[in-house]
């Protein structure tokens, strides 16, 4: 019987091809281990992504806090406090995380009939652009 196990086994894992028989192992069998680079590239869904929220001329203002409790499960005050932002400057960021996530809450907000769109998240260091976001 021969194995295989090579790249993408486990991160930074790779064994040579080896045989295996009753009598025990034949030939050699070598594993070599390295470091992944920092420098490797990212995916677009290791890169976190946010949920921009923009002010629009049509939905009151309760009842974009009424879609960010409901979708979201946000607290009245949390709610409150995002459709001010969004009231006031504009935009707000109320969701944030891997891009398939981020951009299937963008799809439930045009759902709702809120203007959403999805930004890859800069790094300022604000708490937001992390994984780990608002979920739905």
């Amino acid at each position: 019987m021969t194995t295989t196990v090579g790249p993408g086994t486990a991160p930074g894992i790779h064994t040579a091809t080896c045989t295996v028989t009753d009598a025990g192992l034949k030939g050699e069998e070598r594993t070599d281990i390295s470091e992944q680079s920092s420098t490797d590239v990212l995916s677009a869904a290791d890169i976190p992504w946010n949920l921009v929220v923009w002010n629009d001329p049509v939905n009151l203002m309760s009842y974009v806090s009424y879609v960010f409790q409901s979708y979201f499960g946000y607290s009245e005050a949390k709610s409150n406090k995002l459709m001010l932002e969004v009231h006031k400057k504009g935009r707000s960021i109320v969701a944030y995380g891997g891009k398939e996530q981020v951009e299937q809450h963008a799809v439930a907000m045009h759902g709702y009939g809120l203007w959403a769109t999805v930004e890859k998240a800069s790094s300022s260091g604000d708490g937001r652009g992390r994984k780990g976001g608002a979920r739905g």
